[in-house]
């Protein structure tokens, strides 16, 4: 069995840190903008309105797969949902790329 050293097992470490932190980012935009709306900040502020916007790109896949009648279960699942899954399968595959 060959393995990995040198040049090869330190990309893989590298693209594995580049990943888990993009996955990480992506989930804090989300996490901020669920803890900005139960803050009630004001939406007509630029920072507010541009972590809105992201966290509601981000997580367009995922806010209608359930519908709650409270709109803070709304928020808090429709956004939730995508968080964690950034976070699972970005350390996955994260993991799967330091392993190489």
């Amino acid at each position: 069995m060959r393995t990995h050293t040198g040049v090869h097992a330190r990309g893989g470490v590298q693209a594995g840190r580049v990943v888990a932190a993009v996955a990480d980012v992506m989930a804090f935009t989300i996490g901020l903008w669920v803890l900005l709306y139960f803050l009630d900040a004001n939406r007509g502020n630029g920072l507010v309105e541009f972590v809105h916007d992201a966290a509601t790109w981000l997580a367009g896949w995922s806010y209608d797969l359930f519908t709650f009648d409270r709109e803070w279960v709304q928020v808090v699942v429709g956004y939730g949902v995508a968080a964690v899954a950034y976070l699972v399968i970005g350390h996955l595959v994260a993991g799967r790329l330091y392993r190489r």
